[in-house]
């Protein structure tokens, strides 16, 4: 019979997080050998990531850190996604979500390939989510890291719903100025979703685009030939009005653009993002 204690099964389960029959029946196959142990309960979970390699992992939770940098501050966000929203709202999945975190900010990582390759542990990222899969029994993954920097940045996470953690977060990076509004536009960038923050950082394909198509339907329309060009530049104002960040209504106050609230506050917004989860894998879906 194999030699092992009630000890020893905690010690195990404390370290790989697994549950308690898999670990007794892991100790039991190795003989007492917790080291061998170990190794079973690591290839199970390897096995069950690959079993579940074509699902889908578009449900999870968004997580977030400010840490101090060096000429201010650094936000970070971690989406960790998993198949089910059961298993997102579960404790033992958020707390692999933050310790997923905590390594991404201690790494520095600013890619998901970087995050999975961080070390956690005597592991890497990439190891524990193979691990975490075997015990949870669904896929899980690193689905994006967004790193912000900034004189001051704020984080503003979401909940679409009360019972489960944060769907989707914001972060946002202004001057020492902006940090009493930086919260209120975060909210606001969560509900209104800018792709660009300013008309400059619309890509010039982007605008052209627009203008194609804003002059063939003014054209399309019957609208007097020296008409056109002035009706084509309403109509692009309008683009950026719901696509600019500076340009939109603010969410607060609509008879204020954000541009007007920034003036007033006297501060300067140097750059945001916004993770909604599932989103990445929804856009990759539609490019198939």
């Amino acid at each position: 019979m194999a030699d092992f204690s009630i000890a020893d099964i905690k010690a195990l389960r404390d370290k790989t997080g697994a549950g308690m029959m898999d670990v007794k029946n892991a100790l039991a196959e190795a003989e007492g050998d917790t080291a061998k142990a170990e190794e079973l309960l690591r290839l199970k979970g390897l096995k069950t990531a690959a079993k579940r390699e074509g699902r889908s992992a578009t449900a999870g939770l968004v997580a977030s850190k400010i840490v101090d940098g060096g000429a201010g501050k650094i936000g970070y966000v971690v989406e960790v996604n998993s198949e089910t929203d059961f298993v997102a709202k579960n404790e033992k999945f958020i707390a692999f979500a933050e310790e997923i975190l905590d390594a991404v900010v201690a790494a520095g990582a600013t890619t998901v390939e970087a995050a999975l390759a961080a070390p956690l542990g005597d592991i890497t990222v990439d190891d524990h989510v193979k691990n975490f899969t075997g015990i949870i029994g669904e896929k899980l993954a690193v689905g994006r890291v967004e790193v912000l920097e900034g004189e001051y940045v704020e984080a503003y996470m979401h909940r679409t719903s009360p019972d489960l953690p944060a769907q989707v977060a914001v972060l946002i990076a202004t001057d020492a100025a902006g940090a009493g509004v930086a919260h209120d536009v975060a909210i606001h960038i969560a509900a209104m979703n800018p792709p660009y923050l300013s008309e400059a950082d619309v890509p010039a394909e982007v605008v052209e685009t627009e203008r194609r198509i804003a002059t063939e339907l003014t054209i399309a329309e019957g609208k007097p030939e020296q008409a056109v060009p002035m009706i084509v530049e309403g109509r692009l104002k309008g683009f950026y009005k719901q696509n600019v960040l500076l340009e939109q209504a603010y969410a607060r106050d609509p008879k204020l653009s954000v541009a007007q609230v920034l003036v007033e506050a006297g501060a300067t917004v140097s750059g945001f993002s916004r993770i909604r989860v599932g989103e990445a894998s929804e856009a990759s879906s539609a490019a198939e």
